[in-house]
């Protein structure tokens, strides 16, 4: 369905849900990669994979999925519990 929305929650995982979370906070996917210490390339991968497995068609249509399906949670408005993005000193111990 162009830009719509599936009818079940797809099944993601912890990574895939960090990426969505991200891309909701606004981030680009250059911006995600080095947040997330991966290439830019493995972000597009994820995006690619995240999109078919929501059936949306871009970036606004994602964002749209999360917040229906609980997925994300902006401005301590429908908040989940998402797995936490490691810090850059955390992802050294």
């Amino acid at each position: 369905m162009a830009g719509g929305t599936s009818d079940i929650p797809a099944s993601l995982s912890d990574r895939e849900l960090q990426i969505i979370e991200l891309v909701a906070a606004g981030l680009t996917n250059q911006e995600i990669a080095q947040k997330l210490e991966i290439s830019k390339r493995t972000v597009d991968n994820h995006i690619s994979n995240i999109l078919t497995k929501t059936s949306t068609d871009n970036r606004v249509a994602l964002v749209r999925w999360a917040l229906q399906w609980g997925k994300v949670c902006l401005n301590d408005v429908n908040c989940c519990a998402l797995p936490p993005v490691p810090k850059n000193d955390q992802l050294l111990s």
